[in-house]
């Protein structure tokens, strides 16, 4: 078990030390549930009153909050305790799972495949014909990755997870379990005799950028034609639907059940709540916010909140629904 002195967590966060306690820190946890031997953190005021009942024997704060240490107990103050907690995660995150050998004997790898350097496959995955794998990079048991798909140095990609033909992954990405990567987009007509639908080929790829995480059982669907593109550093939550040519810039964030229909377009910093919906066509700006749960059926300018069903911005929206609830009083 990893354990650390209030110092060495200290040393880590660069932060203003106050009181001291003896305790070997064995791990994080929330306030209510802190043992003796565990570090907490508030990053609001209205936390404090719990600090007197807490048992952790060590807390991190924001700077701007007062708390005075109890016996035996240290505090440490920090510009963001949320931040600073991520670190002390970081401290204590066990190990990933181990490898018995860097490549299973039940890996079924084609031959013109490239197996970068000190990559690691797992048992029962698929590598198929001109794939490239960068150094470094892992896929755990049951992983498929089709044909002239390229994957860039040091992503992990999770078991059950599909990534089909002539993708393109950009390197320190994560996938996790069952993440489908490149399959059809969702794209059908009424046939010329009206009696069926006619399946529109879908033909493009995938291009993802670096340093993209993807939640379990999300979706990204190849284009129609060129590509459907996640922009570097988007974080994309579990049960996420990204549709054929839908294209996020950098940084975006989409919450879980959340859903892009085909060929929208996100600016940089664009933050999807869950379980909102973008309607096909359209464009969300740089910095704008989507509320949990609305649809967008509009372009959204940049850095504007929005919020509703149909969207609509988030005071205006907010004032609709305190008259609404006084009419409903009348």
């Amino acid at each position: 078990m990893k354990s650390y002195t209030i110092k060495e967590i200290n040393d880590v966060l660069k932060g203003e030390l106050v009181g001291h306690t003896t305790q070997k820190i064995t791990g994080p946890e929330e306030l209510k549930k802190a043992s003796n031997n565990q570090i907490t953190f508030i990053g609001n005021t209205k936390y404090i009153k719990h600090w007197e009942d807490s048992k952790a024997c060590a807390v991190i704060i924001n700077d701007n909050l007062t708390l005075e240490p109890k016996e035996n107990c240290a505090v440490i103050k920090v510009k963001n305790a949320d931040l600073a907690m991520a670190k002390v995660l970081e401290l204590f995150n066990p190990d990933s799972p181990e490898f018995a050998v860097d490549i299973h004997p039940t890996a079924v790898i084609h031959k013109s495949a490239t197996i970068g350097k000190d990559c690691k496959i797992g048992a029962n995955c698929y590598i198929g014909k001109d794939v490239v794998l960068g150094k470094n990079v892992i896929l755990y048991p049951n992983v498929c990755v089709f044909d002239e798909t390229i994957i860039g140095d040091f992503t992990i990609v999770w078991s059950g997870t599909v990534i089909r033909e002539r993708c393109v992954i950009g390197s320190h990405c994560i996938f996790h379990t069952n993440v489908s990567i490149g399959a059809d987009g969702f794209g059908y007509r009424p046939s010329d005799d009206g009696r069926g639908l006619t399946k529109i080929p879908q033909i493009g790829n995938v291009i993802i950028g670096h340093y993209v995480e993807i939640g379990a059982n999300s979706c990204v669907d190849r284009a129609k034609f060129s590509s459907t593109i996640i922009g570097d550093g988007c974080k994309i939550d579990n049960l996420v639907q990204i549709a054929h040519n839908s294209i996020m810039g950098r940084s975006c964030i989409m919450a879980g059940h959340s859903g892009l229909a085909g060929s929208v377009t996100l600016g940089d910093g664009v933050i999807i709540g869950g379980s909102a919906s973008i309607k096909d066509h359209t464009t969300i700006h740089s910095g704008a916010t989507v509320g949990a749960g609305s649809g967008v059926i509009g372009d959204v300018p940049a850095g504007q909140t929005v919020l509703g069903y149909p969207a609509q911005e988030a005071r205006d929206m907010l004032k609709q629904w305190v008259t609404m609830k006084r009419l409903c009083k009348s």
